[in-house]
């Protein structure tokens, strides 16, 4: 295949990878509305997710268990916090707010990587990573309504913003996880962290410290009532197996500084989902402060490619960063990837 038909196929693949991460909300949110408790519902999608993303990695990457286990560390870190950690703080922001809005939230996490690499590394990013960084700021509070007077759910908020937290440690850690001193393939690191994430949210619901109720009823979904195996199998196979794998043949084709920006289409993703599968509609206001966020990301994203702004000595810091988060002058790279999205050399969290 030659360099443009790559080129193509990743577009692709990476388009596909974030519509079908978009759709997981408003799927969820019908189970939800069905009786289905918090942890029902993730442990639903991780387990389908998990049953086929191990038969996938048993036919393309044999050996992978083996694998795992050699980076057991890594693997069990990364299914708690980016996989089970966002799933379970997006999900329960979509409780109290719409689809579209609660993956705003989680897309502040770019913000939070800058905020983390400036603290550790003392190393001022450039303007334009702090502009965009106050565009996005600036976005999320058009996008929560403030400026109208309209009530905010603090518990939405609250969640939103813990998806986002997920999400950052994700960046942080997605890229040592498939460096060269780990030597973890993105399969791997995928379908063990949704093997753990699993076992995680299970023990939550068995333990009691979450609570863990499954409903048996139809839901309601674009109008529809379906069998509720039906939204099951879309959050396992569609936006959990095969937005992953589709993410994973995606980051082999494209570089990360241009998958980063694709991934924003999530968002829209999201939007479009809630309003066709839920009747959700976002108001004028909101639709202008997602302009900003993802402006603001861009912005960053662009300013990234420039050399940091020193504050004082980083040595020994920068040792423990991803590559992309390291200064190398005008080689300096900061990716602004979505979680859930398929923009690094690991896979996304949501």
């Amino acid at each position: 295949m030659n360099d443009r038909a790559n080129f193509r196929a990743g577009v692709i693949l990476a388009l596909v990878s974030a519509a079908a991460f978009g759709f997981s909300g408003p799927f969820a949110k019908s189970l939800m509305a069905a009786g289905w408790s918090l942890t029902a519902v993730v442990t639903a999608r991780l387990a389908t997710g998990a049953v086929v993303m191990v038969v996938s990695a048993c036919i393309v990457a044999p050996g992978w268990f083996s694998e795992a286990r050699r980076h057991a560390k890594v693997v069990v870190l990364y299914g708690i916090i980016p996989i089970a950690g966002a799933q379970f703080c997006y999900f329960g922001a979509v409780q109290h707010m719409s689809v579209g809005v609660a993956m705003l939230l989680e897309f502040l996490s770019p913000i939070l990587v800058i905020a983390w690499t400036w603290l550790i590394t003392r190393q001022r990013p450039h303007t334009r990573v702090l502009a965009g960084a106050t565009l996005a700021l600036l976005g999320m509070l058009l996008v929560l309504n403030i400026f109208s007077g309209a009530r905010v759910e603090p518990a939405g908020i609250a969640w939103g913003l813990g998806a986002a937290v997920c999400a950052a440690y994700y960046f942080i850690s997605s890229h040592r996880a498939g460096s060269k001193t780990e030597e973890l393939r993105p399969i791997t690191l995928t379908t063990s962290g949704l093997l753990v994430a699993t076992a995680t949210v299970v023990g939550f619901g068995l333990t009691g410290i979450m609570p863990m109720t499954f409903s048996t009823h139809n839901v309601h979904v674009a109008g529809w009532n379906a069998p509720v195996y039906v939204p099951i199998l879309v959050l396992g196979v569609i936006t959990t197996a095969i937005a992953y794998i589709t993410g994973i043949a995606a980051i082999a084709r494209l570089k990360p500084s241009y998958a980063s920006l694709i991934a924003l289409t999530e968002v829209l993703c999201a939007v479009i989902a809630g309003w066709v599968l839920l009747g959700e509609t976002i108001a004028p206001i909101q639709y202008a402060g997602a302009a900003v966020i993802l402006a603001g990301l861009v912005l960053a994203h662009r300013g990234a490619g420039s050399p940091a702004e020193p504050e004082s000595s980083t040595t020994g810091f920068t040792a423990s960063l991803p590559a992309g988060l390291k200064s190398h002058g005008d080689d300096s790279e900061l990716s602004v990837i979505s979680v859930c999205d398929a923009t690094t050399e690991s896979t996304p969290s949501q």
